[in-house]
This record gives structure tokens, sequence and C-alpha cells, in this order.
């Protein structure tokens, strides 16, 4: 879809109300208060959340474990669950400039990518799965006459979804609609500085007739409310997107409390190869700034990491600054704006931080470097390109999640490989060759979920995105992600 600015402008000067825990088809506050909601755009509160004690944690994921137990969900047909997300899928769509202009204000992403990547991608999200439920089919094993045996595959029960603030309603949609797909109850905890999308999300599916206690919303600071969450023994199966260090927590709590599956997806710091056949260098280093500074480089996979050949080093990295510094850096909900707002006061000094730290390093900041538009009250970056980035520095090794771009030259496909692949990460990666070979050579070589080539970004749903190493486990996205919400039965029976 698209919105011209006056539009925009309309939908962005309507009040927000106060966010509210769902538990249980209701609305209700949270036991341990509310939480002012800070737009990035400004800095000024735009609303308040709930936020949930434990024991709100505790009625949420007993009304999603009774929801499952009862069946009103689980025990559907597979046509009827498929109508409800289909429903839901028309209800996003219909509401999908409201929840554009609502995600950009509460995160900050500029409203020309948050039209396309939240709401657009949450329909043909919910779409997919809708389609997708009743596809799945078990196994008659290969067996001695006399015996019978057969494969079932059946909901795991409750699950847990803790999503990040980057693009809450695109990431919330690729473990929600898998999980209800499958007939599973889903207990929801966004992140506190981007629920405002989420909860209009739990108000449509309520809508469009998912039953009261299948889908449950509970919002707080992850020390609180998260925590709670990956405790709980209703919980069977955890999924994740953000930070190594939460990530290494929730493994914990699942040892402390249920043994509950966890699958992970936790970042990166993806290399994009840019050797000298590549088609269009022009092309490639365009490409190349998208990749790291759409969205203010808040995105799970980009490409941070920029690996080019020698001999086309200088040439490039002069083409990739004069591309840079022509970027638009701006209030988020303008459709001139090419590089929006970080989403908060601390991830914006965490950026400069790590500027900072590669200038004393011995790197050289070729453009960029600094915060902007500081009289607006708030938080803005300049996209920054960092060259003469060697593997033992800190730019290099962790993942920034800011318009931070490292640039590290090569001589060789070997030296690219082993340089891409110094990383305790493994999510993307892009190459740029002309040679078909070679391309072939680094997919194959590459340590990552996705590899790709001469283009970076834009795979869609029909294909999985899955982390190795440090990124993580588990799949988002394609018919791989359905494993996560099932399990397996076998019936063993004797003729």
């Amino acid at each position: 879809m698209s919105l011209d600015q006056a539009a925009i402008d309309r939908l962005a000067a309507a009040p927000v109300a106060p966010g509210r825990l769902l538990i249980e088809g209701q609305w209700l506050p949270g036991e341990a208060g509310e939480n002012p909601v800070l737009s990035p755009i400004d800095g000024r509160q735009l609303t308040t959340l709930a936020a949930a004690s434990p024991a709100d944690v505790a009625r949420a994921c007993a009304s999603a474990r009774a929801a499952f137990e009862d069946g009103r969900w689980s025990r559907l047909a597979p046509s009827a669950r498929k109508a409800v997300l289909h429903r839901l899928a028309d209800l996003i769509d219909r509401n999908a400039a409201e929840l554009a202009v609502l995600g950009v204000r509460d995160n900050g992403t500029e409203i020309s990518m948050a039209l396309k990547a939240e709401p657009g991608s949450a329909a043909a999200t919910f779409r997919y799965y809708a389609e997708a439920l009743d596809k799945v089919y078990g196994e008659i094993a290969p067996t001695a006459p006399n015996i019978l045996a057969l494969v079932h595959k059946e909901p795991v029960g409750v699950v847990g979804a803790i999503v990040p603030w980057n693009f809450p309603l695109m990431i919330g949609a690729w473990k929600i609609a898998p999980a209800l797909a499958m007939g599973n109850s889903v207990v929801l905890k966004p992140a506190e500085t981007a629920s405002l999308t989420l909860l209009k999300l739990a108000e449509l599916a309520l809508e469009a007739g998912v039953p009261p206690g299948v889908f449950n919303v509970v919002t707080g600071p992850g020390r609180v409310t998260g925590e709670a969450l990956a405790l709980s023994p209703d919980v069977d199966v955890l999924v994740f997107t953000g930070s190594g260090a939460t990530g290494r927590r929730l493994l914990q709590y699942s040892a402390q409390s249920n043994l509950k599956r966890c699958y992970l997806e936790l970042g990166g710091k993806s290399p994009n190869i840019v050797f000298a056949d590549a088609p269009d260098l022009q092309a490639a280093a365009k490409t190349a700034a998208t990749a790291i500074f759409r969205n203010a480089g808040q995105v799970c996979v980009a490409g941070s990491r920029l690996l080019v050949q020698a001999e086309v080093h200088d040439e490039f990295v002069s083409i990739l600054a004069e591309t840079t510094k022509k970027m638009t850096v701006g209030n988020p909900l303008s459709l001139a704006t090419q590089v929006g707002a970080v989403n908060s006061l601390p991830q914006l000094e965490g950026n400069l931080g790590f500027v900072a730290d590669a200038a004393s390093e011995g790197g050289q900041v070729v453009t960029g470097g600094a915060r902007v538009l500081q009289e607006t009250g708030g938080w803005y970056m300049d996209p920054t390109v960092v060259t003469g980035v060697r593997p033992e520095h800190r730019l290099y090794r962790e993942e920034v999640f800011g318009p931070v771009l490292a640039v590290t030259p090569f001589k060789d496909e070997e030296e690219a490989l082993r340089l891409a692949n110094a990383s305790d990460f493994g999510l993307a990666s892009g190459v740029w060759t002309a040679n078909l070979s070679r391309a072939h050579r680094m997919i194959r070589g590459i340590r990552a979920g996705v590899v790709h080539v001469n283009t970076y970004g834009g795979a869609d749903g029909t294909v999985p995105l899955a982390g190795t190493k440090q990124s993580g486990n588990g799949a988002d996205k394609s018919l791989y992600a359905l494993e996560k919400y099932c399990d397996l039965k076998t019936a063993w029976i004797q003729l």
C-alpha cells in the first residue's frame, strides 16, 4: 500500500491510548503499574504501557494452558483455524496505515520501509501459514506386515514469544502465525520500547475470532516480564529474537524451570563481500549502504562488515562514502527520510561508543560518526563508514545494531572466506561477483544461514531465516518454522 504525506501526518497526530495486558480476552492493568513510552522521533512521551508483575505473567500462562487443554483452538478443524488466520490477515491489511504509523511513532523505523516491512509483511505471513496449516501430514512408517506405525504431528501446547523492537510486527508474525497455525496457545512479550503495534495486532486477533486465552500479551521490562515468562512451567516452547546475552539467560531459565525448548535468533555481524569482478560497483555500493543503514542499522541481518577486494577497495569506498553522504536522516514519519531514528537514547550512546572505540583502535572514520538533529529532542545518528577495521577490533567482532559500517580489505578468495568466517556470528552474508563458480564456492564456504549473491536482503517468507554459531538455532519463516511448534508422536499398532 502507499500513503501520501498528508495522510501520514493525520494519523501521526492521533492520541495513543495507554497499553494494557491481554489475558483471557480481557484488557487489564498491570500489577506493577505503568511505564512511559518515549517516542524516538522527539523524545517525548507518547503514551504508557502496563507493567506486568510475575503474577500477571503467571495468569496469562495459565490462561493459555487452559485454552490449549480444553481444545477451544487446538482441537478446531484445520479449516476453521485457517479461516480465522485469513480474517486476521485481512484485518491487518485494512488497518495497515494505522499500524505502520503507530509503529514508526513507537520505534523510529522510516515510514517508507515500515509500510512494507511491518503490516505488509505480517499480513503475508499470516496468510502463508493459514494456507500451510492443512498441508501438514503425518506419516506411515515402513514396517512388518503385522505392524502399523503412524507418526502424528501435534501442537506443543503453550508457546512463549519474546520479540524485539526493531521490526516488532514482522518478527512477531514470524513467531505467532506458525504457532497458532499448528494449534498452540501463545503468550507474547513485546519489547518495552516497541509494544504498541503488537497490542493492536492482539486486538485484531480477537476481532478475527481467535478465542480468548489462545493469544495473550504481557508487557513490561525484560528483567521482570520476560524472566517470568521464561521461568513459567506452563510454557512448553520459548521463541526469542534479541541479544546473545539475553538468549543465554533464557537458556538458564529453561534449565531452572521445566526444560522448555528455546529457539533463539541472536543477531549477527554479517559480512558483505565485494570482489573486484562485481558486475556493477555503483549498484553494489548503493545496496551495501542500504544493507547497513536502513532502519538506522537496527536490522539483525544487516551487512555490517564490508569486505572489499584490495584492487577496488579505494574506488569502492569512495563511491560508498558519496552514496552515504547523500542519504537523508530525519523524521521517520517523512516520506523523504531514508534513515530514521535510533530506537532509544541508550542505544544511540552505545552506537557512538563503538565509533569512538574504532577510532582509538586505528580505524578511520570516512563519514558520519556523530549524533545529529539533537535539537528535535529525538535520537538520530549520521550513517557512519569506518575503514581500516581489523579482525581484532571491537567493531569487527561485536554487533552494533546501529548505522555503523566496518570496512576491511582482502587480497583473494581464500582470505575473503577466512575473514567472513572470523566471527562468533553466522546469520547472513552477501557476495558480489560475476564469477558463477566463485559464487557457489562462497555459498558453500560461508558459515551463515543466508548468503545473498549480487543483492542484499529481500528474501521472502518461502525460505527460512536460520542462524548458525552464536546467531542462534531454529528457523523463522517458511515451512521449516512449523517444526518448532509441533511434537512428534508415534503410534505402534500390532495388527
